[in-house]
């Protein structure tokens, strides 16, 4: 019964973080977080007795995608010749910090 409910719940939480990837940057962050949420959610339900490798993969990659959707992409920062720090918008506008 444990398991059932593991397995629901990244179930549910990987629903929530890919239908959430309208503020994360692209499909590869997405990718990432995923892959990066399963390889620690791997490691940890092999060290949690009581808790498969299969399962912690399963919650961590959810966990991954879910934190990865809900927080904003990174931006890429310059400097120009002045030595200012700025990013391009998708319209190509430079915003300076």
């Amino acid at each position: 019964m444990k398991t059932n409910k593991f397995i629901a719940a990244a179930v549910a939480l990987s629903f929530a973080g890919v239908s959430a990837p309208a503020m994360s940057q692209n499909t590869n962050q997405m990718l990432k977080g995923t892959g990066i949420g399963a390889a620690g959610g791997a490691v940890a339900g092999a060290l949690i007795p009581g808790l498969g490798v299969g399962e912690g993969a399963l919650v961590g990659a959810a966990g991954g995608a879910a934190i990865t959707a809900l927080t904003k992409g990174g931006k890429r920062y310059y400097r120009d010749s002045y030595g200012r720090k700025y990013y391009v918008d998708k319209r190509g506008r430079r915003h300076y910090k």
